[in-house]
C-alpha cells in the first residue's frame, strides 16, 4: 500500500483560502469541499472549521458523531499533516507515528467489500444473510445500479423534480374535480345506510376534508417507514432481503445518491391507483377522491421535504434545520427510531422520537 501523501501547514491554509475545505483529526487530513452542503449542520459551520481539528467537535458537544459518521468521514482521507518541528520537509511520517484509526470507523473498501460494486447490487444482496442488516446500514457515499438493464435503471432512478411536475398537476385536476362534484350538492355521508339520517356534505367542507387527507398521509408516511421499509428480513430469504433493499435498503446504503432519494413515478403510480382504490371501497365515491388528493398532496410534499433534508441547507434555527439533524441522526445512528420525515409528530405517541443527547459537565 503506498504511504499515505503528506501535507505541509502552509499547503493546508492555501487550499482552504482557495475555498477547499480540508479539516483535520490530529494529523489525519480530510477533504470535506464535495460534502460541505450536505453537512446537516450546515455550510457555514462546517466552513468555520476548515483547516482546524475536529477531534473534539466529533465527541460533541452539541453532536457526538456516531461510527458510521466517523466511517464516513474516512472516505474524504487524502494524506497526513507533516510534523515541520520534528522532521524536515522532505522526510514523509513514518507508520510507527502515523495515528492509528478505531476498526470500528474504517470506511467501507469497495475492492473489498461483501458486494462486488462493478455489478448491479439488487441481485447479490439476497447472498449476505446475516450480514445484510450491518452492511446496509453502513453508508457510503457512491452511487448505486441495481439493475442490468440500462432502461429498466432508468426507471429505477428520478430527479426531484420530476415528482413535482407528474404529481402537481394531477392534485390540481383533481382537487377541481373534487371541488365541483361537490358543488353539485348531492354527495352525502352514510346514504348507503341510511337515507333519512345521511349527513350532507358541502363544498365549502373541501379545503377542510383536503386537509385530513393530508394528515393521513402523514401517519401512513410513518407507518410505511416504520413497518415496511424497516422490516428486518429474515437472514435465510433471499426473496425478501432483494425486496428489503430495492424497497429502503439502497437508500440506507447510499444515503446522498441524488437520482435515489424520491419515489420514481412508474411504480409510485401502481401504489398510489391501490390507495385510491382502497378509498373508493370505503367512502362515497367524491368524499374518497378528496381526502385522496390531499393525501397524494401530502406525498408530493414529503418527496420534496425528503430530497431537501438531505440536500438542502436550511438556515440554522429553523424547523427544516432540526429535521434535517433529526433524519440525518436516523441514517447514521438510530435506524431504529426516527421514522416521522415530514414531521416528528408521529414518533411521539408510538415512542420511536430519537432521544436528546446529553453530555456531562466538566468540573
Amino acid at each position: 500500500m503506498a504511504a499515505p501523501r503528506s501535507f505541509s501547514a502552509a499547503e493546508v491554509r492555501d487550499r482552504c483560502a482557495r475555498g477547499e475545505c480540508l479539516v483535520r483529526c490530529r494529523r489525519r487530513l480530510y477533504d470535506l469541499s464535495a460534502f460541505v452542503r450536505l453537512h446537516p449542520g450546515g455550510e457555514r459551520l462546517l466552513r468555520s472549521r476548515a483547516g482546524t481539528d475536529v477531534s473534539a467537535a466529533l465527541d460533541g458537544p452539541p453532536h457526538r458523531h456516531s461510527a458510521n459518521a466517523r466511517r464516513w468521514l474516512e472516505q474524504y482521507y487524502v494524506g497526513e499533516l507533516r510534523d515541520e518541528q520534528s522532521c524536515p520537509k522532505a522526510e514523509k511520517p513514518s507508520d510507527a507515528a502515523a495515528p492509528r484509526l478505531d476498526p470500528r470507523c474504517k470506511p467501507v473498501d469497495v475492492d473489498t467489500d461483501l458486494v462486488d460494486w462493478r455489478k448491479p447490487l439488487l441481485w447479490q444482496v439476497g447472498y449476505l444473510g446475516e450480514k445484510y442488516d450491518e452492511w446496509v446500514h453502513q453508508p457510503v457515499d457512491r452511487p448505486i445500479r441495481l439493475f442490468h438493464s440500462d432502461f429498466v435503471e432508468a426507471l429505477s432512478k428520478t430527479a426531484w423534480y420530476v415528482v413535482f411536475l407528474v404529481w402537481t398537476p394531477v392534485v390540481l385536476y383533481l382537487s377541481w374535480v373534487s371541488y365541483t362534484a361537490l358543488a353539485r350538492g348531492d354527495t352525502r355521508l352514510f346514504s348507503s345506510f341510511t337515507t333519512e339520517y345521511s349527513i350532507p356534505v358541502h363544498k365549502y367542507y373541501f379545503p377542510f376534508i383536503f386537509l385530513l387527507g393530508m394528515f393521513l398521509w402523514s401517519l401512513l408516511e410513518y407507518l410505511i417507514h416504520r413497518f415496511v421499509f424497516h422490516m428486518k428480513p429474515p437472514a435465510s430469504n433471499y426473496y425478501l432481503i432483494t425486496l428489503h433493499f430495492l424497497l429502503h435498503g439502497q437508500h440506507h446504503k447510499s444515503p446522498f445518491d441524488s437520482s435515489r432519494l424520491v419515489f420514481p413515478p412508474v411504480p409510485a403510480s401502481l401504489v398510489i391507483a391501490f390507495f385510491y382504490g382502497v378509498l373508493r371501497l370505503l367512502l362515497p365515491e367524491v368524499l374518497g377522491l378528496s381526502i385522496f388528493v390531499g393525501g397524494l398532496c401530502g406525498y408530493v410534499v414529503y418527496d420534496m421535504m425528503h430530497y431537501y433534508l438531505h440536500y438542502g441547507s436550511p438556515k440554522e434555527g429553523t424547523y427544516l434545520y432540526g429535521l434535517k439533524a433529526y433524519h440525518v441522526k436516523h441514517h447514521f445512528e438510530h435506524q431504529k427510531s426516527g421514522f416521522g420525515i415530514s414531521t416528528r409528530f408521529w414518533d411521539h405517541p408510538f415512542r420511536t422520537l430519537i432521544p436528546e443527547e446529553t453530555f456531562e459537565k466538566e468540573d
